[in-house]
C-alpha cells in the first residue's frame, strides 16, 4: 500500500508530523471513545443539513470574488432568521406580561445585530473592480429585496406598504412580510404593556391601525419619563426601555456600516434594486424607531 503523501511538499504524513506523533493522537482520539463511525446514526453534517448549505452557493460569474458576495449575504440571511426566530418570541411574551425570557431574546437580537455590523467589514475587504467583475450578473437582485430584513423592520415599527410589492411574485414569503406588516410592533406591544401597569397612555397610540408607520407623542415620552425618574418602581418597563434602546442603537450601527460599505465598494452608483443606492441608504439613517427613549434623555 501506497503511504500518503502531503500534498504540498510531496512528504508522507508521517514524516511531517513523525511516526511518534502520528501514533500519539491516534491514540488520544481511541482513548476518548470518540464515535467515529456514522454509517447507522445522525452525524454532525447530518444534523445540521450542511450538503444543502453548503451546496447553495451558485456563482454565476467567472471572477473569484463573487463566492465571497454571496456567502456574505448568505450568512447575513441565517443571522436574521435567529433574530426573527428570537424578536418574535420576546414580542409574545411581551404581550403575556412575562418580560423575564422577553427580556434573554430581546438581548440576543442586539448581539445578533452586532453579528451583522461585523459582516459588512468582510464585504468591505471587495473593491470597486472586483465587485464591478460580478455586478452584470446579479441582474436586479438586491438586498432591498430581503424578506427577513423588511420583517425586521416592520415589527420594529417602521411600517412601509411599497415594502409588500417587491414580493408580492412569491406567496409564501409575501405572507410572512405581511404578517409582520399588519400586527403591532414590539413598541406597540411595549406600549400596551406600560398601559396594563398603569401608566397613563394616549388612546391613539394603544389601539390604531398597526400598518402605518409609529409617529412621536409627548404623551408617550411623559409616561417614559414617570418610569426613568423612578426605575426602582418601574424596574421592569426600565429595563424594557434599555433593552429596546440597545436594538435601535445596534440597528443603526447596522444601517451605518451597510451605508459607508456601499459607498466603499459602488461609490454612488445607483443600486442593483434600482434604488439610489447610497443616497437612499442615507435616507434610512434618519428613521427612529423608538423616538420617546431617545426624547426623554434630554429631560431627564
Amino acid at each position: 500500500m501506497t503511504t500518503p503523501q502531503c500534498p504540498l511538499h510531496g512528504q508522507t504524513h508521517e514524516q511531517v508530523r513523525g511516526p511518534t506523533e502520528a501514533q500519539g493522537t491516534e491514540a488520544i482520539v481511541h482513548a476518548e471513545n470518540a464515535q467515529l463511525d456514522f454509517s447507522r446514526s445522525m452525524s454532525y453534517g447530518d444534523y445540521l443539513g450542511l450538503d444543502a448549505i453548503l451546496s447553495a452557493q451558485h456563482p454565476r460569474s467567472p471572477n473569484h470574488n463573487e463566492m465571497l458576495f454571496i456567502v456574505q449575504h448568505q450568512t447575513s440571511e441565517l443571522w436574521m432568521k435567529l433574530l426573527l426566530h428570537e424578536l418574535h418570541a420576546a414580542m409574545q411574551h411581551v404581550a403575556a406580561d412575562d418580560l423575564p425570557p422577553a427580556f434573554k431574546m430581546l438581548s440576543r437580537v442586539s448581539k445578533i445585530m452586532e453579528q451583522l455590523v461585523h459582516a459588512w467589514d468582510v464585504l468591505a475587504t471587495m473593491t470597486p473592480p472586483e465587485y464591478s467583475a460580478i455586478r452584470p450578473y446579479l441582474d436586479n437582485s438586491s438586498g432591498f429585496q430581503s424578506h427577513q430584513y423588511r420583517c425586521i423592520e416592520f415589527s420594529l415599527g417602521n411600517k412601509n406598504a411599497a415594502m409588500l410589492r417587491p414580493h408580492a411574485h412569491h406567496p409564501d414569503r409575501l405572507a410572512a412580510v405581511q404578517a409582520s406588516y399588519q400586527a403591532p410592533s414590539m413598541y406597540d406591544l411595549t406600549l400596551q404593556l406600560m398601559a396594563r401597569q398603569g401608566l397613563s397612555l394616549p388612546a391613539s397610540h394603544l389601539n390604531r391601525d398597526w400598518t402605518q408607520p409609529y409617529t412621536a407623542s409627548s404623551e408617550v415620552k411623559d409616561a417614559w419619563l414617570v418610569v426613568y425618574r423612578d426605575p426602582e418602581r418601574h424596574w421592569a418597563l426600565y429595563q424594557l426601555g434599555e433593552k429596546l434602546a440597545d436594538i435601535e442603537d445596534a440597528f443603526r450601527l447596522w444601517r451605518f456600516r451597510h451605508v459607508t460599505t456601499v459607498e466603499r465598494v459602488i461609490g454612488f452608483k445607483r443600486g442593483s434594486g434600482g434604488t439610489s443606492g447610497v443616497g437612499y441608504l442615507r435616507k434610512m439613517l434618519d428613521v427612529v424607531l423608538f423616538p420617546e427613549l431617545w426624547q426623554l434623555r434630554t429631560e431627564l
